[in-house]
C-alpha cells in the first residue's frame, strides 16, 4: 500500500511539472506573439522561418537597389527628354538657315542661338548627382563626360564601361551610361569616300562655323546630321524608359513577393491569440486539478503514516 500511494505522489508532482511547463510556455508564447520560443521547441518550423526571414530580408535588399538604380535613370531620363527638346529646337535653327534665301548676317544671328543650345546642351551632358557623380561619365563619375582636349576640341572624357546589379535572384540592370549613348557620335563620309567618326558636339561647333563663314553646302549638311544626332538621343530615352518600367515591374513582383512570405511567415511564427488563450485557459484548469489530487494523496499518506 506504501509503494501504490507514492507511486502516485510521483505522478501527481511529475503531472504538475508537465502542466506547468505547457503553461509556462504558452504564457511566453503570448507575452512574445511568438510561437516558437527556441529553435529546440520545433526544429523544421524554426528552420523554415529562418529561411523566409532571409528570403524577405534578400527581397528588401533587391527594392532598395532597385530604387537606388530608379533614381539614377529618372535623372538620366529627365536630362535626355530636356536635351530632345533643346536639339528639336537646334534642328529648326538648322533647317531655317539652310534656305538659300537667309544671307550671311541672318546666318550670324541664328548662330547666336545656337551657340547657347550647344552650351545648354553641353551642361546637360555633364548633368551631376546630388553626390556630385558625372551621370553620363561610365564608371568615372568623377570626370565630367565632355570636356576639351589638348586640341581644343570638346571630347568624350568618360569610359564606356558598364555596371551591373541584381534585381532579383535572376536578373540584373545596368548601374551606369556612357555619354556616348545618348550623346553620340555618327559617322560622315569623307571627300576621301572613307568613313569619319564625328563627335556629338564636333557636328554642332561645325555647324556654328558654318553659319559664321556663310557656308550654305556645311549648313545643309548639318540639317541631317542634328536630325541624325536627334534620333540618337530619341533611341536613347526609349532604352532608359524600358529600363525604369522593368525597374517598376520588378519592384511589384518583389512587393508581391515580400507580401506572400511575410504572411507565410506570420502564420509558422506568429501566435494565434485566440488559440493560445484558450489553450492557457485549459492548462490552468488542468494544473488546478492536478494540485487538488496532488492534496489528496499527500492527506493519504500521511494517514497511512499514522496509522
Amino acid at each position: 500500500m506504501q509503494m501504490s500511494t507514492n507511486l502516485k505522489f510521483d505522478r501527481a508532482i511529475g503531472q504538475m511539472g508537465i502542466t506547468q511547463d505547457r503553461l509556462a510556455k504558452t504564457q511566453m508564447q503570448l507575452s512574445t506573439a511568438k510561437k516558437v520560443i527556441k529553435p529546440s521547441d520545433a526544429p523544421d518550423q524554426s528552420a523554415q522561418i529562418t529561411r523566409l526571414k532571409s528570403a524577405i530580408t534578400r527581397q528588401e535588399n533587391y527594392v532598395s537597389t532597385i530604387n537606388q538604380i530608379k533614381d539614377k535613370m529618372s535623372q538620366q531620363e529627365t536630362t535626355v527628354d530636356n536635351a530632345t527638346t533643346i536639339l528639336t529646337r537646334l534642328k529648326e535653327l538648322t533647317v531655317q538657315a539652310a534656305n538659300d534665301t537667309y544671307g550671311a548676317a541672318d546666318r550670324k544671328s541664328i548662330d547666336i542661338e545656337v551657340r547657347q543650345l550647344r552650351d545648354q546642351l553641353l551642361s546637360l551632358a555633364n548633368t551631376q548627382d546630388i553626390e556630385g557623380n558625372f551621370i553620363f561619365s561610365g564608371t568615372r563619375t568623377g570626370k565630367a563626360a565632355f570636356d576639351t582636349n589638348e586640341n581644343g576640341k570638346l571630347v568624350y572624357t568618360g569610359d564606356q564601361t558598364v555596371s551591373m546589379a541584381g534585381i532579383a535572384d535572376q536578373s540584373s540592370v545596368d548601374t551606369n551610361r556612357a555619354g556616348t549613348k545618348p550623346f553620340d557620335k555618327l559617322v560622315r563620309t569623307g571627300d576621301d569616300g572613307k568613313p569619319i567618326a564625328v563627335g556629338f558636339f564636333q557636328v554642332i561647333d561645325e555647324l556654328s562655323a558654318a553659319l559664321q563663314s556663310n557656308d550654305g553646302v556645311k549648313i545643309r549638311r548639318a540639317v541631317g546630321e542634328v536630325q541624325t544626332l536627334q534620333q540618337g538621343l530619341s533611341d536613347s530615352l526609349a532604352s532608359i524608359g524600358s529600363a525604369v518600367n522593368k525597374l517598376d515591374n520588378q519592384i511589384d513582383l518583389a512587393e508581391e513577393n515580400m507580401l506572400r512570405m511575410k504572411s507565410t511567415l506570420s502564420q509558422a511564427e506568429d501566435t494565434d491569440y485566440t488559440e493560445a488563450i484558450t489553450k492557457m485557459n485549459k492548462d490552468m484548469l488542468a494544473l488546478e486539478a492536478a494540485q487538488s489530487s496532488f492534496a489528496k494523496i499527500a492527506q493519504l499518506n500521511l494517514f497511512d503514516y499514522i496509522r
